[in-house]
């Protein structure tokens, strides 16, 4: 089961994921829980494969915003960084992001299934 402790260890800002819920603890867990749900993940996954960066733009910036605000920081920052990058349109190697995000997706939805 997820808690607001596991979650600190992990990396994330609780407090302030917590302020933004109202201190609703059971509101903001299931927050966190819905945001791996997201379809933006693979939506962003498929445009760096298709090298469509304008749609890679348009899931990277939606997710920097909903990790924003639950202040998921492991995934935010990389998410953040791309962004900016996408947003510029900047011809890279955006894989390397794509397997961090992966990554610190599959340890939180780890943390959950505890």
């Amino acid at each position: 089961m997820l808690t607001i402790e596991a979650l600190k260890e992990f990396g994330v800002n609780t407090e302030e994921g917590l302020a933004r819920c109202m201190n609703n603890q059971a509101f903001y867990l299931k927050l966190i829980d819905k945001v791996l749900e997201d379809k933006n993940f693979a939506s962003l996954e498929q445009a760096i494969a298709e090298g469509d960066l304008a749609a890679a733009f348009e899931a990277a910036h939606s997710l920097k915003g909903v990790l924003g605000n639950l202040s998921i920081t492991p995934m935010f920052e990389p998410v953040k960084e791309m962004t900016e990058f996408l947003r510029a349109r900047t011809e890279m190697d955006y894989q390397p992001y794509v397997e961090q995000i992966k990554e610190k997706r599959a340890q939180l939805k780890q943390l959950i299934n505890e």
